[in-house]
């Protein structure tokens, strides 16, 4: 299983990004985006099914501003971000787990046993 993220780079306030989580050797399982700003701790920012991102949870801190979607074919879930803030500021990671996890495990990152390697998302 593998896990690569893109698109992560450094954006005025205000902006928008688009990241993007490559899996492989696993489908139908649960993704998750985490981020972490130094000093820190890691913060879990949405949950999707793959067979069904439209039932994808969003951590309050993002709600409204922060979605996600996917391509079958790429086998890649992707996560847009608009309005984009200083405190956004963070790398962020995709997770995968081979179940899904309701209520406060939903944004547990010991839940998740695929990581990919982070991508960085700089707002000023």
């Amino acid at each position: 299983v593998q896990l690569v993220e893109s698109g992560g780079s450094s954006v005025q306030a205000g902006g928008s990004l688009r990241l993007s989580c490559a899996l492989s050797g696993i489908t139908g399982c649960c993704v998750a985006w985490f981020r972490q700003a130094p000093g820190k701790e890691r913060e879990g920012v949405s949950v999707s099914w793959t067979l069904d991102v439209s039932t994808t949870t969003y951590a309050d801190s993002v709600k409204g501003r922060f979605s996600v979607s996917q391509d079958d074919a790429k086998n890649t879930l992707y996560l847009q971000m608009n309005s984009l803030q200083p405190e956004d500021t963070a790398m962020y990671y995709c997770a995968a787990a081979e179940e899904c996890y309701g209520g406060s495990y939903a944004l547990d990152g010991r839940k998740y046993t695929y990581w990919g390697q982070g991508t960085q998302v700089t707002v000023s």
